[in-house]
């Protein structure tokens, strides 16, 4: 165990597409942890080694690795950065020590962008921002400045100036020391001359860099002021102190691909970004109680640690992966403080990409996974069984899409289920449910993407098919009117007959009045054992509806009168005559059907709200309210459920991905008379 002020936990977060994975093959490789350069593009990359991820060219999952570099070790999270798999992102932000915040110089900010840094700024994490891709095409290194500077919760400080950009990119200017370095290819970097015509640009950027740095800190602001000058230890020492804080993010240009700039970035890392010793104790409560306990980050704390995330294997089974924020896990059990129990293991490992290494014993920074833990499940903490702690869980992002799953083998049902199960133990922004009313199994996820993927690995994983279908709406049936009707059952074929009258009296109750089942029959004109099978008789075929096929509701339902035979009279009969009589009296009591109205919150940019109100219109939806949030403009509507099944990638062309929302069951109201009749069309056909 090396001495924990040499050891570097960081994440590389950012947009999709932005190069983090490039990024990471090129600090693997000019560490001298791999030896070839892994490229995403064609699927030699170390960190994305999922076939879902090498055929999309994207990270669908956070990946692990480690390297060493000038003594010092550094353990490496590469966070996905698409909108489907942004919950990794989250999760990542609060075990991570630093963040890495990438940049493209040709994209810019984008929508993920700024939500991710969010995240990262409310963690609290030093970070440095590379601004990737400056070789390419239409990079614009000050451009992106002025987005990051407006757009971005990080305050952005340039302390390196590219040289060159595009084809012409091929080294960078230190601002702090005053030093030009070109880049080879391999990664490294050799001093060279400041080219001439950037003097001027650079002076420039050491007098704003000299402002950014004075304004943390009190003493460096009255010199600054006073002598109009900060010499390079000062600058460097208040960098240092201002990244700590969170207060300021230091700038590196860079071609992941092109492995240009990644000395600098790992020299960075070690000299500019914290060691878990520089980090504040971790603070959690004793469990049962709402005491505060404190961790220091130090080898000599108590043991404790946060699992953040769960891998699902069909041969290894469960893979737990932990931070470790004190003490050494060494041994072989521990405290599942969260689940109160404890939990013995064989081995640690720390995950290289696809690959795993055995190692003794795991402290402070580390991120080590463990297998076939039997009770341990993302946002457990884990700690020393005589000095128990339990940590903030993890509060996953909330699905907004959902899909009724089958598979195409009817035998293949068990399996299917099962193998959701697991992946639900990996994925926690899954949700699957049972729908009552129309029997569907639901599986619920971020968006669409998400759900087809997760489809993908359980047909490579688990050997099963995935169907998605769109859900069915619980449509349910009621009435407007009134009626009184008779229900006579009468059978005689040979032997002995069936016969049961019953007259009704049938009207509507208020919205959410449910069922209520009147006896008003006097004088016995239905024997009292009767009764309550025609009160069956009729739940039974509210049950199946009338009109559609869907549930009664709000209905109140009198038994007035009738007859019977002494004979030809049975429970049977009169559950039958009930029924007959109940369809009967619907028909007659001008019946409707109802559709579940959904509360809506969509949070949206405010250059959006015109467009998304337009849309909510034309969904029959109905805008009770509007609020302004620092995040943008929150609009609150009800919207019929059949509008919205399929809302979340149409919120995602209107707000070029800006937009978010959560929506939640409100009420039942009357569907209009022409989607009705295509409703019950829809549903005559079925049957």
């Amino acid at each position: 165990m090396q001495d924990i002020k040499q050891i570097r936990n960081i994440a590389l977060f950012g947009h999709g597409k932005c190069g983090k994975t490039s990024l990471a093959e090129a600090m693997l490789f000019t560490a001298g942890k791999t030896n070839r350069l892994g490229k995403v593009d064609d699927g030699s990359s170390v960190m994305d080694y999922e076939p879902e991820e090498i055929q999309r060219n994207m990270s669908i999952s956070s990946s692990f690795n480690n390297f060493s570099w000038k003594k010092h070790q550094t353990f490496l999270i590469d966070t996905p950065g698409d909108d489907n798999f942004i919950n990794d992102a989250k999760f990542t932000s609060r075990v991570a020590d630093n963040a890495v915040f990438i940049v493209g110089a040709v994209l810019g900010v984008k929508y993920q962008t700024v939500k991710i840094a969010g995240y990262v700024k409310e963690a609290g994490l030093p970070s440095i921002i590379c601004i990737n891709k400056m070789d390419r095409e239409r990079a614009n290194f000050d451009k992106t400045i002025s987005e990051i500077k407006a757009q971005v919760p990080l305050e952005a400080a340039v302390c390196y100036l590219p040289i060159g950009a595009e084809e012409d990119f091929k080294g960078a200017v230190d601002i702090i020391q005053g030093k030009a370095y070109l880049f080879d290819k391999n990664g490294t970097v050799k001093e060279g001359e400041i080219p001439a015509d950037m003097a001027d640009a650079v002076e420039v950027a050491r007098e704003e860099l000299m402002e950014q740095v004075a304004e943390t800190d009190d003493d460096l602001i009255e010199k600054f002021l006073e002598e109009g000058e900060l010499t390079s230890s000062e600058l460097l020492e208040g960098l240092k102190n201002g990244i700590k804080e969170g207060k300021l993010c230091p700038v590196i240009p860079c071609s992941a691909t092109g492995n240009f700039g990644t000395e600098l970035i790992l020299n960075a890392i070690n000299d500019l970004l914290c060691s878990p010793a520089d980090r504040p104790a971790q603070v959690g409560t004793k469990p049962g109680s709402d005491d505060l306990v404190e961790m220091e980050p130090s080898l000599d704390a108590p043991f404790s640690a946060l699992v953040f995330k769960t891998m699902a294997d069909p041969y290894a089974g469960q893979l737990t992966i932990l931070r470790v924020f004190s003490g050494s896990l060494k041994g072989d059990t521990f405290l599942n403080a969260t689940k109160k129990n404890s939990e013995k293991f064989n081995q640690l490992f720390l995950m290289e990409g696809k690959d795993t290494t055995t190692v003794d014993n795991a402290g402070p920074g580390m991120i080590v996974a463990i297998a076939k833990l039997k009770d341990t499940s993302t946002g457990d903490t884990l700690c020393d069984q005589g000095s128990p702690i339990v940590y903030d869980g993890l509060t996953p992002i909330e699905p907004v899409m959902s899909f009724a799953v089958t598979t195409s083998k009817k035998d293949d049902e068990d399996k299917l289920f099962s193998s959701i199960t697991k992946m639900l133990e990996e994925d926690p922004t899954l949700r699957l449910t049972r729908e009552l009313q129309t029997k569907e199994i639901l599986l619920s996820g971020v968006g669409q993407m998400h759900l087809l993927i997760l489809g993908e690995k359980i047909k490579r994983k688990f050997g099963v098919e995935l169907e998605l279908h769109v859900p069915k709406v619980p449509y349910k049936e009621a009435i407007k009117g009134k009626a009184r009707v008779q229900g006579k059952h009468k059978k005689q074929s040979g032997g002995r007959g069936q016969f049961a009258d019953s007259w009704i009296e049938m009207e509507p109750l208020p919205r959410g009045g449910g069922f209520e089942f009147v006896d008003k029959i006097v004088g016995g004109a239905i024997p009292k054992q009767y009764i309550p099978a025609v009160e069956k008789g009729i739940i039974e075929t509210m049950a199946k509806g009338v009109v559609a096929g869907y549930p009664m509701v709000d209905v109140k339902v009198a038994l007035v009168d009738g007859s019977f035979h002494a004979v030809d009279s049975s429970e049977m009969a009169f559950k039958i005559s009930g029924s007959l009589a109940f369809k009967k009296a619907v028909q007659e009591a001008n019946p409707v059907l109802l559709e579940p109205i959904m509360d809506v919150s969509i949070l949206i940019p405010k250059e959006c709200v015109g467009d998304v109100i337009g849309d909510l219109n034309s969904r029959r939806g109905k805008i009770m309210g509007m609020d302004s949030e620092v995040k943008g403009e929150i609009v609150t509507a009800q919207i019929p459920m059949a509008e919205i099944l399929e809302y979340a990638p149409d919120l995602i062309s209107i707000t070029g991905g800006r937009g978010t929302y959560s929506s939640e069951f409100s009420h039942y109201e009357e569907l209009p008379g022409q989607l009705a009749e295509k409703v019950i069309a829809d549903a005559n056909k079925e049957e």
